[in-house]
């Protein structure tokens, strides 16, 4: 195995450790004031557009590959996604329930897919659509109960609690729906124009700056709470700032850090290692969010899950996968052996 092939395997487990550092601020964020997902996304967006401005455009001097006016498109669609997909956490959905309905991405790029690009698949995944369609309804029923369950006031109240809730679940579903559009006008574009990575990460953080504005009176009011947050002590630089201003430069750093760690992860990496990082970070991910926020999470959570799961390995045919890596290898011993 050369060093170009062992550099991304490692690089796979220090993916996982940049990962949990931009889960463990976002919960921080996420607990202190559960509406600040306009701030953290803008933060986000705004450094990876600087970064791309400077070092992918060389100061806007390099012209893009990909006509300007395909990009408006597919960063109308990510903007509209990252939106809704953070402000649906202000409508009673627990976190859990968030990852594992994002889970369901596949599915829906699997029915765009057929409807819009006239594809056919094979048996197998035709079963896993149902396996991860079971899971994520098993999932999201349980929490309805929990949403009836813990309401607490008159019954007005309760109602009122739970048709947030279904608000909050039919904006997930337009985000899961809207993303797997844009994965299907990505792949179209990608055919057509070649894959430029670099260039897709700095158009798709830069062009949707405009429409923070929009967002800017909630923007301007969390940056007020985070102003107001406790101070600490930086040693590194020698002063002292609020807590949540740092939890936000740590998130906007890991998050660009494993950002590109997985653009170099996809295109130096089988499909199968990526498939693996991917899984095991969504369940990882899932884990975590339920010890943090000790969300309630039944035995049918926990069966709705392990079939979001196994439904995403039967599709990705993980296992087949496997069994050829196994059998390639055994075939090489035995040619060593002669």
């Amino acid at each position: 195995m050369t060093l170009q092939k062992r550099f991304p395997l490692k690089l796979n487990f220090a993916l996982q450790i940049i990962f949990h550092y931009v889960l463990i601020s976002v919960f921080v964020f996420f607990r202190e004031f559960p509406g600040c997902g306009n701030i953290v996304t803008f933060a986000q967006f705004l450094f990876i557009a600087l970064e791309g401005f400077i070092f992918e455009t060389k100061f806007g001097r390099k012209k893009p590959a990909i006509p300007v006016s395909n990009y408006v498109i597919m960063v109308t669609m990510f903007f509209t996604v990252s939106v809704i997909n953070n402000y649906a956490l202000n409508f009673n959905i627990a976190m859990p329930l968030h990852m594992i309905f994002r889970s369901g991405s596949l599915i829906a790029n699997m029915i765009l897919g057929i409807i819009i690009l006239k594809k056919r698949y094979s048996a197998s995944k035709y079963l896993s659509i149902a396996l991860v369609s079971a899971g994520i309804f098993i999932c999201t029923i349980m929490s309805a109960k929990q949403v009836n369950v813990s309401s607490e006031g008159s019954e007005d109240q309760g109602f009122y609690a739970f048709i947030r809730w279904l608000i909050g679940i039919a904006m997930l579903t337009f985000a899961l729906l809207m993303s797997a559009r844009m994965g299907i006008f990505q792949e179209t574009l990608y055919k057509q124009y070649g894959k430029h990575s670099k260039e897709a990460l700095f158009y798709n953080h830069c062009l949707p700056l405009p429409g923070f504005l929009l967002l800017a009176s909630d923007i301007y009011n969390h940056c007020i709470h985070f102003s107001q947050s406790t101070p600490v002590f930086v040693p590194v630089v020698g002063f002292s700032a609020p807590i949540l201003w740092i939890y936000l430069l740590i998130n906007v750093i890991t998050q660009y850090v494993c950002i590109r760690g997985v653009f170099i992860l996809t295109t130096e990496c089988a499909s199968l290692t990526v498939t693996l990082v991917v899984t095991l970070r969504k369940f990882l991910s899932l884990i975590f969010s339920i010890i943090y926020f000790q969300n309630p999470f039944t035995a049918w959570h926990w069966v709705g899950t392990a079939v979001v799961f196994l439904g995403t390995l039967l599709y990705t045919e993980v296992w087949s996968s496997v069994q050829a890596a196994l059998r390639g290898a055994d075939a090489k011993q035995q040619k060593k052996a002669e």
